[in-house]
This record gives structure tokens, sequence and C-alpha cells, in this order.
């Protein structure tokens, strides 16, 4: 046969797409012809292939004129994906492979060139589009076909049988030509199926304690009801009053990941090629520096790649120095804040990625850092500290639901206080409060929104009241109103209160007054 189609997956966002490689072996000029919209370094696999045919010990059809087409034609390929589909397209229809044998097969996997096969990105991508493709309740009949690590991550996503092979050769023993029976490998060197087992991955032991924090009951408490409501935190103080120190152990007192979670963040880890098995339902903590792109925040390029609000997916985005972002950065984050996730829009085509993050920032209230300190007079003039604090917009800083100062202590306080209490119990009392919110609206207190916010908020007369008068005397917005509505009933579950009450409101609203100054 002298033709032969192989099943692949090209990736658009977060969506694995189906691909045909169409392989077609014809008399003529010899030659190798790849054509459907191919990358770069997709049209590289010409000689990738060239050369792992050869120097696995197999014969390359050297009389022959090769076209391969990666269909459909309007889908953009790019990287090394196709290297093996390509060449087991290529031995099929020269006689070497069985054709009918890969039929329920898909394959992807980049090829060196002595054969062995190096992962991808995108593998998790590729299992949960055969599972959801395949109809409700049943196991998907097709068989995903990786390298090395890569199986592993498919395998996580259940309904999917996932083989591992390392070696172009393997394949071809997995599959002879018509008359050859199949040989079986022999221990794991080859062909083997792989079952995910999460069983062995451990919690990681918290390399940051909350009982190292001493003092600053203040941002203690404020972490703790981020955490409890996965509401965005604004820490503002002068250098070494704890800031980055605060925000480095919100991690360890967060709920824990659910199936659902773990899958949807490691989703987005596989695209970017940064998926750890070892650090499988463990909460994304990111912390880019401050000279990081819009693109790199939120993403894009060509193909479009997830920016560092999908990596914190689920997780923690530390952002410290926040004001030293460029501005067309931190406004970029203005949308995915309210609707969690994010629409990257081209010319050709359009990608959504998800981006439900928790943002804790860090900033100085001017360049300097020592405005309002008792320990070091402030060098900024009144103009200085406004630019400097301009840099952040009123619409951004209207969407941060907690703003806390962080005062800086004297060496005396330092050594004089008492170990803060240690991040387990803290995480406890959170977790009880989150579940709290999901048992009585099914989703966390930050994400409620519109009339289902009036209905659970459940504030007492004396609360609605004072929260009018509070609301008009500081001029907050519609939208300020609701998060300091969603803050309150986060402090009644962490109180373990059926209503939101006057105290409860009235410490939620000490937490917005930053953001009207």
């Amino acid at each position: 046969m002298s033709l032969c189609v192989v099943h692949s997956r090209t990736l658009v966002g977060l969506q694995a797409h189906p691909v045909s490689v169409e392989v077609h072996l014809s008399n003529g000029l010899p030659g190798f012809n790849l054509v459907g919209l191919a990358d770069t370094e997709v049209k590289e696999a010409r000689e990738r292939v060239r050369s792992a045919i050869q120097n696995a010990g197999l014969q390359w059809p050297h009389a022959k004129r090769i076209t391969v087409n990666l269909a459909p034609a309007d889908l953009p390929k790019d990287s090394g994906r196709f290297d093996l589909p390509i060449a087991i397209g290529i031995l099929a229809a020269s006689g070497q492979i069985d054709p009918a044998a890969l039929r329920q097969h898909e394959f992807a996997g980049e090829l060196s060139l002595s054969g062995a096969l190096r992962p991808v990105r995108g593998a998790l991508a590729m299992s949960l589009a055969l599972r959801f493709g395949a109809p409700d309740g049943c196991a998907s009949d097709t068989h995903l076909v990786l390298p090395p690590a890569s199986a592993e991550e498919a395998a996580l996503a259940s309904g999917v049988r996932v083989f591992r092979v390392g070696h172009l050769s393997d394949v071809v023993q997995r599959f002879p030509a018509p008359g050859v029976p199949p040989v079986e490998p022999a221990g794991d060197s080859g062909w083997a199926e792989v079952i995910a087992d999460c069983s062995t991955t451990q919690p990681a032991k918290l390399a940051h304690d909350l009982a190292e924090v001493r003092g600053q009951a203040v941002a203690r408490r404020a972490l703790e009801i981020a955490a409890a409501g996965r509401h965005s935190l604004l820490l503002s103080g002068p250098p070494g009053s704890g800031k980055s120190m605060l925000a480095r152990r919100l991690a360890g007192i967060l709920p824990p990941m659910d199936d659902q979670e773990a899958i949807e963040a490691a989703t987005v880890a596989s695209l970017a090629g940064q998926f750890d098995l070892g650090r499988w339902a463990q909460r994304p903590y990111c912390a880019p520096h401050h000279t990081a792109s819009a693109t790199a925040l939120v993403g894009g390029g060509n193909p479009p790649r997830p920016g560092e609000i999908s990596l914190a997916h689920h997780g923690v985005l530390f952002l410290d120095e926040l004001p030293e972002f460029s501005r067309v950065a931190l406004e970029a984050l203005r949308e995915p804040l309210e609707t969690g996730q994010v629409r990257i829009s081209r010319a050709a085509r359009q990608t959504e990625f998800p981006a439900r993050f928790q943002l804790i920032g860090a900033m100085n209230p001017c360049p300097c850092g020592y405005l309002g300190s008792s320990a070091k007079a402030c060098r900024c003039t009144p103009d200085q500290v406004a630019r400097y604090q301009n840099k952040l917009s009123g619409p951004l800083l209207d969407r941060i639901d907690l703003h806390v100062d962080v005062p800086l202590m004297s060496p005396t306080e330092l050594l004089e206080s008492q170990a803060g209490e240690a991040s387990a119990p803290v995480r406890d009392r959170v977790v009880a409060a989150r579940q709290r919110a999901v048992d009585r609206q099914g989703c966390s207190n930050q994400s409620l929104e519109g009339d289902r916010l009036q209905e659970q908020a459940a504030l007492t007369r004396e609360a609605e009241q004072l929260l009018k008068t509070v609301a008009s005397r500081l001029g907050w917005s519609g939208r300020g109103t609701h998060r300091a509505m969603r803050v309150a009933r986060t402090i009644a579950d962490l109180a373990g209160a059926e209503r939101v009450g006057t105290p409860h409101l009235a410490e939620a609203v000490q937490y917005r007054q930053a953001a009207t100054r």
C-alpha cells in the first residue's frame, strides 16, 4: 500500500484537535514534501524522521516521492509532536508496518536522530480530548501512544488506555508487516501500557510555615480570610516588613485540591511544558519578576501559550513590587480577575485559557519605601508619592478584595515577640470555612455574584444599614460594595455564623479603606 493515514492531535489553546497524517509514496523524482499549515518546527521533521528511520535499522524509501499532508489544512501545527506519526506513516506506506493495526491508535512524539522518543507538550490535553470525545460513561476505544514521561502524564485522565514507547523500533515490533507476528517487548524498555498511580504522590512538606512569622496579627488575619474565601489581597508596607514572607505562606494554608482542580491545573502546566508528576494535586504558586510583559502575564504568542495567570490556575499569583510592573501588564489583569478566564484574540483565531487565580500583591507605600514609617524618614516629595501610587489604577485596586498595611517592626519587637500560630491549625479553619460555603452555595464566596450574593450574604438589618452608610460616605462603587459583602460572608464563615452581622461587616470594611485613600 502506498497510502497510509495515521492519527494524531494538534494543540490550539487547551483544545487538542484531531489531525490525520496522510502519507503517500509515489513514483517519480525522489523528494519529501510536507504540507498542511505546518510550522517551521514541523517542517524540520523531514530531516529528523529520515535519520531516525535509518538509524533504527529500518528501510528508507529512497526511490519514492514522499508526500505528507497534515489534515485539516486550516489548523496550525507546531512542535515536533508529529515526528512519530510521520515516521509510522512512511513505514506503513512502504510495507514495513501493518496499516490496519494502526486504526485505533493515536500517536505523538518527537524523534531524535537515533530513533529514541522525546516527550511532547500537552499530553494530558490529548488524553482528555479522547476521554470527552467518547460516549458518555464509556471508555475511549482509541489508544494513545506517547513517549516516556508524556505517557505517565496522559494516563492521569481516566477512561483512556495509554501506551509508552521509548524507540521507533518498538513500534515496528508492535505493528509488524502483514504476516509477521508481533514481538512482545521484554521488561519496561519497549512498548508498555501505563496505569496512573498518584497514591505514591505525597503532599509536599511545607517549606514556609506561618509559625515563622512573628507579630503582624492584622496581616496574618487577612491572609486567613483571603485563603478561606479565595479573595485577592494587597500588602503595603516598608521594605523588610514581611510582605513577601507572608505571601509565600498563603499556599500552605489553602484547602487541598480536588480531582477536577488538579486535572485543570495539570493540563495548563502540560500545555506550557512544565508538568511535574511529583507536584500532582499541589496548588500552583507563580511569582513572576516585575519586568514581565503583558504577554508573559496573560498569555499570547504564536501559537498562543498560557501566561502566568493561567499557570496559577487554582493557585496563587504573587506579584511583588506591584507598582514596578508595566501599566499595560497590570491593566491586563482586570478582566481575568472578574471572569476567571482570559481570551487571546488574534486576526486568525481566538483562544481561551482558564485563569481562576488568587492574586497577592505587595508594594511599598512610596518610591523610597518609608512613607509613614517610624523607623526611617521618607525622602519622597508629595508629587513622587502620588506618581508612584497612581501606577495602580482605581479600577485595578477596586478589584482587590483586601488591602492591608504591614508595619515595620523594630528589632526589639521582632526579637521579643513569640512565634506565630503554625500553618496547620490555620489551614484547618480555612478548610472548615470553605466547606461551609460550598455546602451552602456550591462555590467559594469570591465566586458569588448578583442575586446569589444578596441571598447568600444574609446580612442582618443592622449590618445592611452599616453597609449602606459606609458605602455612601466612602464613595464605593457597586463592585467595591459587593466585594466587601463577600469578605464579610467569609469572616462570618470563619466564625461559624449563619448570617453576616455587624462585627463581620465592620472588619470587612477595615480591609477596604486603603482602596479609597
